[in-house]
């Protein structure tokens, strides 16, 4: 099998799982394609997973920017525009020369909006987060709220219309010329020990390799290939017709004669390329229709109320911890199983995710958010120790509690309290017969939001949670 295929089976299957990760179609399926995420160059430099960081270094290092075509998704996403694009001409529309003048002036602003906190900046750019976005939207829209997806739209729209722009005019170019992770491996690239190498004395100039290069960075006048933008596709191995390209040690004093066999630099590029899918693999361990009620009325849908603090995961610590790692990949949105995550709109905090109690509560039983996490920005708890956790309480608005306004009697949210923290006392304490209305225990409440989503009150709950500035460990 040649290299190139193998390649393309794996980057297959790669794409597919973390594609079917992110749109949380399956949520059974999520614990066993999480790794997936973990193997994320970003996610992983802000979990400060140094483990997988030096594993992609060292990756890198010894087989080129196998990175890009093999697990990042957006890279792979770009493979495949260039794929078609390819069958429609003879010639690559990649940039023939590398775009310095791009290329680092973003890497720095990146950098630089990554250390400030610039998330709209930093959102929009990140590959893996990038395609979150594309796939949350069309997958789970509904999970995100209409505004959300408005805004959310706008944003995967265009991303969408920039990216197939630049597959189409130039290939690879989002890669080479925009993406931060692939100009930060590029460094890195240059010194690979095994990558393509032409051999001169084989090579007839046909230029096969340079016109159908997607990364445009094979230069048969000089005989040389740019390493910081070769993204090990293997397309040029299987387009020489004169066995002149061949995946090998590059620092080799000596180079295959040319009465040697082509056939024995494929047999080396697929020894190489298997080599390199094994490392990688052992890198890491591891719009609704209206409700109705039983008497066919429209139910008034609950509205989201005003919240002085964001309200963000157990595991999270707090929304100042949860933004300073989140990359707005739309992970743990697409996979709450409950609806309770949605992307912030606020464009200090753009597509990052928040609680919210409108369509579902956060059930003790859950803790997907943080299993899926790859950047540490919710850390997994177990069950236990997620009903420890109080991320807000519970406050009570007097005159919209039914009772008080319509004078009859309720106890949804104390019948319904998980942790115990709501009882019922009467309205008025001289009056035995009095309709009762609820009392919150605030050293019992987690702030999971059963009572919020629960309160019959619409369209905004007569109790509603508060979030905690910094989560709070009973």
């Amino acid at each position: 099998m040649k290299a190139k295929t193998i390649r393309q089976i794996a980057a297959g299957l790669f794409f597919a799982g973390i594609t079917l990760l992110l749109s949380g179609i399956n949520h059974h399926l999520a614990g066993s394609l999480g790794w997936m995420a973990d193997l994320q160059f970003l996610p992983a430099l802000l979990a400060l997973n140094l483990a997988v960081v030096a594993a992609l270094v060292l990756l890198t290092l010894l087989f080129g920017r196998i990175y890009c075509s093999l697990i990042c998704p957006l890279g792979i996403f770009q493979d495949i525009l260039a794929r078609i694009v390819a069958k429609r001409r003879k010639r690559s529309a990649g940039f023939r020369k590398e775009l310095k003048w791009l290329r680092y002036p973003l890497w720095v602003l990146y950098v630089a909006a990554l250390l400030a906190g610039f998330q709209v900046f930093v959102a929009i750019l990140a590959p893996y987060s990038t395609w979150g976005r594309i796939v949350g939207s069309i997958f789970s829209p509904s999970s995100w709220g209409v505004v959300a997806i408005a805004a959310g739209g706008f944003v995967v729209v265009g991303s969408l219309a920039v990216l197939g722009g630049l597959g189409i005019i130039g290939g690879r170019s989002w890669c080479n010329a925009v993406c931060p992770v692939g100009t930060t491996l590029s460094f890195f690239s240059r010194f690979a020990l095994f990558r393509p190498v032409i051999d001169a004395s084989r090579c007839r100039e046909c230029r096969q390799c340079e016109r159908l290069c997607r990364a445009s960075c094979i230069d048969i006048a000089s005989k040389s290939i740019d390493y910081s933008r070769c993204v090990d596709c293997f397309d040029c191995l299987d387009d020489c017709r004169f066995g002149a390209l061949s995946y090998r040690f590059a620092y080799s004093r000596k180079n295959p004669s040319p009465e040697a066999p082509a056939t024995s630099n494929a047999q080396s590029s697929r020894r190489a390329f298997l080599l390199a899918s094994a490392f990688a693999a052992g890198s890491v361990l591891r719009a609704q229709t209206p409700k109705l009620d039983g008497g066919k009325a429209p139910i008034v849908p609950k509205k989201e109320p005003r919240r002085r603090v964001p309200i963000t995961p157990p595991g999270s610590q707090s929304a100042e911890n949860l933004y300073s790692k989140c990359t707005a990949c739309q992970l743990c949105i697409s996979n709450c199983p409950n609806g309770v995550l949605r992307p912030s709109l606020d464009p200090e905090h753009f597509m990052q995710p928040y609680s919210s109690y409108e369509k579902g509560w956060c059930r003790p039983e859950c803790t997907s958010c943080g299993e899926l996490c790859p950047t540490g920005a919710i850390l997994p708890l177990t069950r236990e120790q997620k009903t420890a956790v109080s991320v807000g309480r519970a406050v009570w608005h007097r005159h919209h509690c039914l009772p008080v306004r319509d004078g009859v009697s309720c106890g949804n949210c104390a019948s319904h309290c998980p942790s115990g923290a709501i009882v019922m006392v009467p309205l008025n304490p001289d009056d035995k017969s009095s309709l009762k209305i609820p009392s919150v225990l605030e050293d019992r409440c987690t702030g999971c939001g059963a009572c919020e989503y629960l309160c019959p009150v619409r369209p905004i709950s007569a109790i509603r949670v508060e979030a905690n500035t910094k989560h709070i460990l009973r």
